[in-house]
């Protein structure tokens, strides 16, 4: 059999192309009629369904069985989904700005970028726009791979009642980034992880630089735009989006550096089948306290994802536990574990159960 030619093969992309436009606006139409039946019942405040979504994803993923990866898969229809999800409702996702930060790309990630954002000056300025309706879900860091736990959202979901709804991670990758690379640097700009994760680095190749600490990676990006002599170190995306020239590439100490990010909410999301919950948990002040909050999870058989001490807010020389498991709240082995739980310690807040992450 003779093989196809240029413009044959071309003439069978285009014939393809025009089928999955197709098949993308039927599935447009469907999206749209799911509308309209959401907002014909008595239910009709949600709209984006995580548990759906992480459903979805993973079936894409499992039947996947040609030349594209699963996750390049899996991300095209992500955008499918959010393009859909956006005839149905469109969402204001709220994150840690200015443009170009990790925090934005989590978003962007997690909802794709049919999307609107709203850039906050803070992590807790992000929980108020969430709680006061100006944004539908908002995403937060919540621990990196190699500082651990981020106390200020810790602090914000302690005295906060938002709900965790999903999660996200991103690899983290620092670039350092100026006006002009051909002047000395004097001056180094970054949000205060950024500078701890690079600090070997910068102590050998910038060893009598200051360093400066700022609200985020972005903004350190964002400043050294208009003065001379300073550096960021700021992601791949504000290096483009403030037109900046790189310095050096991947800059942090550890390779494989990973952030966790939040998503939150005000809605519980249902079991998707492979579900992780958080909670915060203050123990009695009696010896054996930890270990008889450990108890009822070793007995139900259910992983431990995560246990971390943290000061609680306003309190000196007071501790709270931050705890991930595996499963759902409500599945019964879980449900189970967590009232006997409530029954051995001081206080016990249910951060919320949701899809581990997919992407």
């Amino acid at each position: 059999m003779a093989k196809k030619t240029l413009d044959e093969l071309r003439v069978e992309i285009d014939a393809l192309d025009k089928e999955i436009q197709s098949l993308i606006g039927a599935r447009a139409q469907l999206a749209s009629a799911v509308a309209e039946v959401k907002k014909a019942s008595e239910d009709q405040s949600v709209f984006y369904r995580p548990e759906r979504e992480a459903q979805v994803l993973r079936k894409i993923i499992d039947r996947n069985d040609n030349l594209l990866k699963d996750k390049d898969m899996a991300h095209i229809f992500r955008e499918i989904m959010s393009a859909c999800l956006a005839l149905e409702q469109p969402l204001n996702i709220a994150y840690l700005g200015p443009e170009g930060t990790f925090t934005q790309e989590a978003a962007l990630k997690h909802f794709g970028h049919a999307v609107s954002t709203l850039d906050c000056g803070s992590i807790d300025e992000i929980f108020h726009q969430v709680e006061k309706g100006n944004a539908h879900y908002g995403v937060v860091p919540i621990e990196n791979s190699s500082n651990g736990v981020i106390g200020g959202t810790v602090d914000m979901l302690y005295s906060q009642g938002l709900k965790i709804c999903g999660e996200v991670e991103i690899s983290i990758q620092h670039q350092l980034m100026m006006a002009d690379q051909s002047r000395e640097i004097k001056t180094i700009y970054a949000h205060q992880q950024a500078l701890d994760q690079c600090q070997r680095w910068l102590s050998n190749h910038h060893p009598n630089a200051e360093l400066r600490p700022v609200a985020s990676n972005a903004l350190a990006a964002r400043i050294v735009k208009d003065e001379p002599n300073s550096a960021a170190i700021a992601s791949e995306a504000a290096l483009s989006l403030y037109s900046l020239e790189r310095v050096a590439k991947n800059i942090e100490d550890k390779t494989g550096n990973v952030t966790r990010f939040l998503i939150l909410g005000n809605e519980e999301v249902a079991p998707s089948g492979k579900d992780k919950t958080s909670m915060l948990i203050v123990t009695k002040h009696e010896s054996g306290a930890l270990l008889d909050l450990l108890a009822p999870f070793k007995d139900q058989g259910i992983n431990m994802l995560q246990l971390a001490r943290h000061p609680i807010p306003g309190v000196k020389w007071e501790y709270l536990f931050l705890i991930d498991i595996e499963g759902h709240q409500q599945e019964d082995h879980v449900k189970t574990a967590l009232d006997q739980v409530a029954q051995r310690v001081l206080k016990v807040d249910i951060l919320g159960s949701y899809p581990v992450a997919v992407l």
